[in-house]
């Protein structure tokens, strides 16, 4: 009943997202589209934006949740925080939860992106286009590969993050529009879930975890701030809204240089940071036993497969994987592995436990044999590895209890209860995100409040 209850919420989570008017899926007839690189915005989101007080070019930043299937555009208004302005389904994301690695592994990418005019492609085959800059700083500085990683229509995906056409049109003209507004940089962040306790805890047993958690960091900062992290890359790994101390400067592949988070921030995510600990001791209780079973590609599809009628092949639509994926005990999940590979698999020998629960979950201690975790602050390398799904599986994690991130807060998750941030300072702006430009003369004495940042 517990595990029916919690698939329960989550599939209602799903659901509800699109509740609201202006975060509905996109709908235009296209036949009646005559230019669509300069297509307008829908009446509905520039009457919401007039409501919320956000100029229509203002700045804007998007988040995708891969296994919700979810884009979010946010969009900044006159107090410089940014609020969700619309919301879509993702139609169609290739391979499974984790960072792309390598060309060819039809992984879509994992991070933090920076999308420039020149990211815009109005001539693609795929309607429209906005290519992700994959791989960046940090992908480079790890050795990974890959290219033309697209957000694009067409709903078919090999590595993209792909949409229906109707959707990419209003994606395209929100970063359009943010484009003439003078912003140089729209942050991309990519995500493999919301980064909830309950997700982190539900994903507890996932490889890529020490990577998440890097991920995390940023994260927690935007819902703490509500303004795109200023993101740089040294060590080999992601570091947020930190100030340099001296003459020193961030190398993607150079240890990084003595840095420091703003005290207000400093002081807000360790309160942040309690909060979490407190929801993820809750959400191991909530999970006790239980283990989450991620579905392959080909499940997703299944079931969505109603989804193609009507449409030509080259419509893909994919699903998430919380309508495909499911908790199940660790017997059972043993049994759906065993089948994925195709042969029998002795009892035990795949996943050796739930992972930390009850009273050593709580004091720190892992149940199955796993490799050291890896500091948050310290590099983090997530190559190509080849190891049975038993190894994997004991790459257990302990967010409630990780060694503190010198110089940054490591914050791994949010808090069960949102935090009040009204007397926080912003950081200071990220001048890959903000318009940084020069007006001309006669546009100095009067500046849209966005170029300030």
């Amino acid at each position: 009943m517990r595990l029916k209850n919690i698939a329960l919420a989550l599939l209602m989570a799903t659901a509800l997202a699109g509740c609201n008017d202006t975060l509905e899926t996109a709908t235009v007839d296209l036949s009646k589209v005559k230019n669509k690189v300069e297509q307008p915005l829908p009446d509905r989101l520039v009457a919401e934006m007039q409501k919320r007080n956000m100029p229509r070019n203002s700045p804007i930043m998007i988040r995708i949740f891969k296994e919700e299937g979810v884009m979010e555009i946010w969009k900044a208004k006159a107090d410089n925080r940014f609020d969700k302005i619309s919301q879509y389904q993702i139609c169609a994301w290739s391979g499974k939860l984790g960072p792309k690695i390598k060309e060819g592994d039809r992984q879509a990418p994992e991070g933090f992106y920076n999308l420039t005019p020149a990211h815009l492609n109005p001539n693609s085959k795929y309607y429209l286009a906005i290519n992700t800059g994959f791989p960046n700083r940090y992908d480079a500085a790890n050795g990974r590969s890959g290219s033309n990683l697209m957000i694009h229509g067409a709903c078919s995906s090999s590595g993209c993050y792909s949409m229906t056409d109707e959707q990419i049109l209003e994606i395209y003209a929100f970063a359009r529009d943010a484009f003439k507004g003078g912003q140089t940089s729209v942050q991309l962040e990519a995500f493999p879930f919301r980064m909830t306790a309950e997700n982190m805890a539900r994903h507890r047993n996932n490889e890529n975890m020490e990577f998440w958690k890097m991920l995390k960091v940023g994260y927690d900062q935007f819902e703490i701030t509500k303004r795109p992290p200023d993101v740089n890359v040294c060590g080999k790994k992601y570091v947020f809204n930190q100030q340099v101390q001296g003459s020193g400067n961030f190398s993607p592949a150079a240890a990084c240089p003595p840095s420091s988070t703003p005290p207000e921030l400093n002081m807000a995510m360790t309160t942040y940071q309690k909060n979490y600990e407190l929801a993820y001791a809750k959400a191991l209780d909530k999970l006790d036993g239980k283990v989450w079973y991620e579905p392959t590609e080909a499940e997703r599809k299944a079931v969505v497969a109603n989804k193609r009628k009507g449409h030509d092949l080259a419509y893909a639509p994919t699903g998430t994987s919380l309508e495909a994926g499911k908790l199940v005990k660790p017997d059972e999940f043993e049994a759906l592995m065993a089948k994925r590979l195709g042969k029998p698999q002795a009892p035990g020998t795949m996943l050796a436990s739930a992972g930390p629960t009850g009273a050593a979950a709580k004091q720190g201690r892992v149940l199955v044999s796993a490799p050291a975790a890896t500091p948050v602050a310290g590099p983090v390398q997530t190559q190509p590895i080849n190891r049975s799904t038993a190894s994997v599986m004991a790459a257990m994690a302990t967010p409630a209890n990780m060694t503190p991130v010198p110089q940054q807060v490591a914050s791994t998750g949010p808090a069960s209860k949102p935090i009040t941030t009204g007397a926080i300072p912003v950081p200071a702006p990220n001048p890959l995100a903000y318009a940084q430009v020069t007006p001309p003369a006669e546009e100095q004495t009067k500046k849209p409040f966005w170029k300030f940042w």
